[in-house]
């Protein structure tokens, strides 16, 4: 009998760092389905897990946590991860030596990167502020792609700042996206525009006097 249910699975996604889930829903309104996420902070979690009620989500510290854990609490088994993504905080900025990551402030990176490996996620998207491409942060941002070209990734490159007012979010906010793919897996490429913001300068018409 045949049946007439798609064999075709939706995408899968992982979340880490999660929040209440902002990123999640951009992921799950663009058809991936959220299988789990890690947040630390018990509201967060709990606020995530009201949002995404099919979504397994693991209120714990990424740094304690192991990839085969997270798949075990989502119940994927050996199901291929399609994109890890998420917004690991990182406040140790200083270029002294170069080696930033090896800040613990940034520990948390460091952990996203280990994360996306031992999932073998096909995808990554990082997530993070405007300022890490500004001046002497430029480097922390070069080490960060150094790090996943080291564990088998390519990053495209350049890199992106996309300002949401682009598309079609009544408000400017400015975030750095960092995207990746295993290498021999087609890079994705950063999304064109789809609106042209009110404000923009360009849009703006004199008024003659």
């Amino acid at each position: 009998m045949t049946s007439n249910k798609t064999s075709k699975q939706r995408p899968i996604g992982i979340d880490l760092f999660a929040g209440a889930g902002g990123l999640a829903l951009g992921f799950e309104q663009a058809g991936f389905d959220i299988a789990a996420a890690v947040e630390i902070d018990p509201i967060h979690s709990a606020a995530h897990e009201f949002n995404f009620p099919n979504c397994a989500v693991l209120c714990a510290d990424a740094s304690k946590i192991s990839g085969e854990t997270i798949r075990k609490r989502a119940g994927l088994g050996d199901t291929p991860i399609d994109v890890v993504f998420g917004g690991a905080p990182c406040q140790g900025f200083s270029m002294i030596g170069y080696r930033a990551l090896e800040d613990p402030r940034n520990r948390l990176i460091a952990e996203f990167v280990r994360l996306t490996v031992e999932l073998k996620a096909n995808y990554f998207v990082f997530e993070n502020v405007k300022g890490l491409t500004i001046g002497k942060h430029k480097a922390f941002l070069k080490e960060i792609a150094a790090a996943f070209e080291e564990v088998g990734y390519d990053v495209r490159l350049p890199w992106r700042v996309l300002d949401a007012a682009n598309y079609g979010v009544p408000q400017h906010r400015e975030r750095l996206f960092l995207l990746g793919a295993k290498k021999g897996t087609p890079l994705p490429a950063y999304p064109k525009p789809t609106v042209q913001p009110a404000d923009d300068d360009a849009m703006l018409l004199e008024i003659p006097r």
